[in-house]
């Protein structure tokens, strides 16, 4: 009788089982050739003084090395106080929330895994209840996936045959379903722990339908846990202190210029770098980040496609957008999209000594499916 053949992942596992070279595994979902254009597409817009015109789209802010390396730049400066105190607020928040997970047997999947420290605490107390588990870092960009998953790893030591990176674009409905029926065929019934942290929900054009996109591929055992930036006062002068948050970083500029200085020929001048904060809604604070022509003439962007753009003075390329959201806000966004939170962890900003509105918030929500059980705490929550 013949042997059956081994799998070639398989094979691959015990070929890297000793080996200490530091290899990384990668599922690619996506079409990079397709990002591109994507991309160039977008850089095409209409004419807009508003940044409602040519644009980069969130993920596209991180999508090759020269974003990834400026992005974990950015993290690092002392002066990008919004990271700082995110950092610092996370353990805090999490050992609310954990309890509410300890015993499940959760796999984990991270989507946007940015530089990986706060999935390494994540990861670290799951392992202890379930060394079973599978750890998927999602990302568009490869080259994040790498550095941020190797952080959680290895301050883990967490097996690397039981992680699996993904490069996938999950702001997109269709790649969001695929993503979850494909983790439903690898784990069974095994409830998956989803995180977007990082205030990531923010940088979307549509929060709402950013979010929604994620509870559909929930499942009525799974969890998402959802960290975002919030804001007690809805009034111009917090929009304009909240830009100014972002302001006072050049680490942050030269993130947020760098897809364009990556992808185009556009000389990057900081002096037309603009930090526009505005209300949105009556229900949360944006704040938009904007390439500005303020010179009175006009400018000529070559694209990756060797095709060139014209931008008329007055033009605008929107390069980041971000939130604060009001209690309002947060319960309007969960009740539209079905969820139910079960925990939620509040600390106001600690680095300035005048009162400030600001804070970062984290909530551990069900699916609609799960909210039988548990509909009885959204109003205390809520209530905090």
């Amino acid at each position: 009788m013949t042997d059956e053949p081994v799998h070639v992942i398989r094979k691959l596992e015990q070929a890297l089982a000793d080996d200490d070279f530091a290899w990384s595994l990668v599922l690619t979902g996506e079409d990079q050739t397709d990002k591109l254009a994507t991309l160039t597409g977008d850089l095409r817009g209409p004419f807009s003084r508003t940044g409602d015109g040519k644009q980069i789209t969130s993920g596209f802010s991180y999508w090759g090395i020269g974003p990834t390396i400026a992005w974990a730049n950015a993290t690092k400066d002392p002066f990008y106080l919004v990271m700082k105190a995110g950092a610092e607020s996370f353990l805090r928040h999490w050992r609310r929330v954990r309890p509410h997970v300890d015993r499940g047997g959760f796999h984990f999947v991270s989507l946007g895994v940015g530089t990986g420290v706060k999935d390494r605490t994540i990861l670290s107390d799951l392992y202890q209840r379930n060394p079973n588990m599978f750890y998927i870092p999602v990302d568009m960009s490869s080259e994040m996936l790498r550095m941020g998953s190797l952080e959680p790893v290895r301050g883990v030591g967490f097996p690397t045959t039981q992680v699996l990176p993904v490069q996938l674009d999950f702001s997109i409905w269709d790649n969001m379903k695929e993503l979850g029926e494909m983790l439903s065929r690898l784990v069974g019934d095994d409830p998956i722990l989803y995180t977007l942290t990082g205030n990531t929900l923010a940088n979307f054009e549509s929060d709402q339908e950013m979010l929604a996109t994620i509870t559909r591929a929930l499942r009525p055992q799974d969890r998402l846990l959802l960290e975002v930036a919030s804001t007690s006062s809805l009034d111009q002068a917090a929009a304009n202190a909240a830009a100014d948050e972002y302001h006072q970083t050049r680490a942050f500029a030269e993130f947020v210029t760098s897809t364009l200085r990556y992808n185009t020929d556009l000389k990057i001048d900081y002096d037309r770098i603009d930090f526009r904060g505005e209300v949105e809604n009556n229900d949360a604070l944006r704040v938009k980040i904007v390439w500005h022509n303020n010179t009175d003439e006009p400018i000529v962007m070559g694209l990756p496609d060797h095709t060139e753009v014209v931008l008329d003075p007055e033009d605008t390329i929107l390069l980041y957008t971000t939130r604060k959201f009001s209690t309002e806000r947060l319960k309007k966004l969960t009740a539209e999209c079905g969820l139910t939170p079960i925990e939620h962890a509040h600390s106001g900003f600690r680095y300035t000594h005048r009162p400030t509105p600001f804070g970062l918030d984290l909530l551990l929500l069900a699916p609609g499916t799960a909210a039988e059980t548990i509909n009885t705490l959204a109003d205390d929550i809520w209530a905090q």
